[in-house]
């Protein structure tokens, strides 16, 4: 059973006892839901859907960068120009607001990891080391082929493909709207990307290559090596989508350890079961606010 009572985002004393957890905690966990990359202006829908997927808006009705993800288009050059737009403007280009530098300066002098749900790769762009991130569900920015179990980079490709449709690339990466967008990309191009699939967790075909097991295997190492001590497990905009990721064992490792503090902030629901009120602090507000709090 979950529980709100510990909801205390107007109350300083709690942001208080939170920043000394983080000074104190001799490991922290991080735990990253879509949230927080919402919170980073990720928007999926509304005025920056629209911006950049009108014409799929006007010709398929289509109204959120999530649901047109399933959408049966009739050819691969249009699957590809939704694609090469969708994968640009959430991983190579960076995010409208600074929530994850400013996390980072949160607790970049800290014995931390990350483990996210985020297929955005927005940790490492601001500046979380390499060797503290697990990305369980995969990577926008990777290409994979199920057959050899292999992973490839897409940024030329995706590049090319977000070029072929009339879009400029500016400064910082910022994909720039032309006056005429097709809604297509060159066919050689839909050639070469048909030979892969995305690296994205959504079938039984999800590639875990080296890399991956690599990374799982650094966090589960520090977890053991941790999670007996006074950490701290920090949840970000997790929500009820896949649970059993992040939030379920966030709140069993805390159950088990007397020493350990669980923190989780969400827009919606900060929820946690009512087993382990004494050790943890819900924060239903937003996490861009939650962070200025404790810088």
């Amino acid at each position: 059973m979950f529980s709100k009572t510990k909801t205390k985002q107007s109350t300083n004393n709690y942001f208080q006892k939170v920043q000394q957890e983080i000074n104190d905690a001799s490991a922290i966990v991080i735990g990253a839901g879509a949230g927080l990359s919402l919170a980073a202006g990720f928007s999926l829908s509304g005025d920056r859907f629209m911006k950049y997927f009108g014409d799929f808006f006007e010709k398929y009705g289509i109204t959120d960068m999530y649901s047109g993800g399933f959408y049966p288009y009739p050819t691969r050059s249009e699957y590809w120009s939704w694609w090469s737009r969708v994968i640009w403007l959430n991983r190579y280009q960076p995010a409208p607001r600074d929530t994850y530098q400013q996390l980072h300066k949160l607790v970049q002098d800290q014995n931390y990891f990350v483990l996210t749900t985020n297929v955005d790769h927005q940790f490492q762009l601001a500046g979380f080391k390499k060797d503290r991130l697990f990305y369980t569900q995969g990577d926008y920015g990777l290409f994979q082929q199920s057959s050899t179990n292999q992973t490839f980079d897409n940024f030329d490709i995706i590049k090319k493909m977000v070029l072929s449709q009339g879009f400029t690339i500016g400064s910082h990466q910022q994909l720039v709207k032309p006056q005429q967008l097709s809604m297509h990309v060159d066919p050689a191009l839909v050639k070469t990307a048909d030979q892969y699939q995305l690296n994205l967790r959504v079938d039984d075909q999800f590639v875990e290559d080296d890399g991956w097991h690599a990374a799982a295997e650094r966090f589960n190492e520090f977890i053991n090596r941790n999670q007996n001590s006074k950490i701290l497990y920090l949840e970000l905009g997790v929500g009820d989508n896949t649970p059993g990721i992040i939030k379920y064992p966030f709140c069993q490792w805390t159950y088990n350890n007397p020493q350990a503090s669980y923190v989780t902030v969400n827009a919606d629901d900060a929820l946690f079961p009512e087993k382990i009120n004494q050790q943890a602090v819900g924060f239903q507000m937003d996490i861009n606010d939650f962070i200025k709090k404790l810088l």
